[in-house]
């Protein structure tokens, strides 16, 4: 999938990069990316959009990787979307600016080869919810609550939420969140289909189990296979559709001539569990 432009934008030269605002964590074929701001409940800094953005660009050139799991640190907050006390000490430039890069983080995630999964550890509001709206998948702690609660700060959503959650859950439902501002809870979530899963208890550790459970059961599958059908859907989901057939196609393509095609063949005659390369 190519990158969308807005990512390609510079970061000012004031903004740090400093590691210690996401982390990247790597698990087997699996990379967790953690955003480590739990004092201000994972709120979204310039310098953190910038962290973030850096370690995407890496994890987008790791084929090797068969998933990416983004969370945040602790169990209070995902993401509580950007930091407004910083946002305070902004003149309207450097607000520009801010929403070109929050813009273009979402799209980064979003257009990521590897399948994402957003792992909810508590309450993800605003850019929060936006940053799970361009994740693939979404897991959340049953205690989770989610909401995109800008129309209360006097704006709207302004990462993508106006156009990515009616795509999800149908325009009325997401009408109904965000004229609103309300903050729902996991359970609704899931009801709406804003959620894939819901962990089995609250708390960290059977928020992480849910969500290595998801990412095993798509890392067992054809790692190429799985990135074209991302691609195809991603792509084609909202082509006509006679377009979106010639999107699958040539996505389809793309595994035809792969090891991993033969492998997956010689498994099924042999009886046995397929061992994929990602070639």
């Amino acid at each position: 999938m190519s990158t969308p432009q807005s990512s390609d934008l510079s970061f000012p030269a004031d903004v740090p990069d400093d590691p210690s605002l996401v982390t990247l964590r790597r698990e087997g074929d699996a990379a967790w990316l953690t955003i480590s701001r739990p004092e201000v409940r994972n709120c979204l800094s310039f310098a953190t959009l910038r962290r973030f953005r850096s370690l995407l660009a890496e994890l987008r050139e790791d084929l090797s990787l068969r998933c990416v799991l983004i969370t945040g640190a602790g169990e209070r907050a995902f993401c509580a979307g950007a930091d407004l006390k910083e946002r305070r000490t902004m003149d309207p430039e450097r607000v520009t600016e801010f929403l070109g890069h929050i813009r273009a983080l979402m799209n980064d995630v979003e257009t990521l080869p590897q399948p994402t999964i957003g792992v909810v550890n508590g309450f993800a509001l605003g850019g929060g919810t936006e940053l799970l709206l361009a994740c693939d998948l979404r897991v959340a702690d049953p205690e989770a609550g989610l909401g995109l609660t800008e129309t209360s700060l006097a704006i709207i959503p302004g990462a993508g939420g106006t156009q990515r959650l009616p795509r999800l859950i149908g325009k009325s439902r997401a009408k109904d969140l965000i004229l609103t501002a309300r903050t729902i809870g996991a359970t609704e979530a899931h009801d709406l289909g804003l959620v894939n899963r819901l962990a089995a208890a609250p708390g960290r550790e059977a928020l992480d189990t849910c969500a290595r459970d998801l990412a095993d059961a798509i890392a067992q599958n054809g790692p190429v296979a799985v990135r074209a059908a991302k691609e195809a859907m991603e792509l084609g989901g909202e082509l006509p559709l006679a377009a979106g057939l010639e999107q699958e196609e040539r996505c389809y393509a793309k595994t035809l001539a792969t090891e991993d095609r033969l492998e997956a063949l010689a498994a099924f005659a042999e009886k046995r569990p397929p061992h994929f390369k990602g070639r």
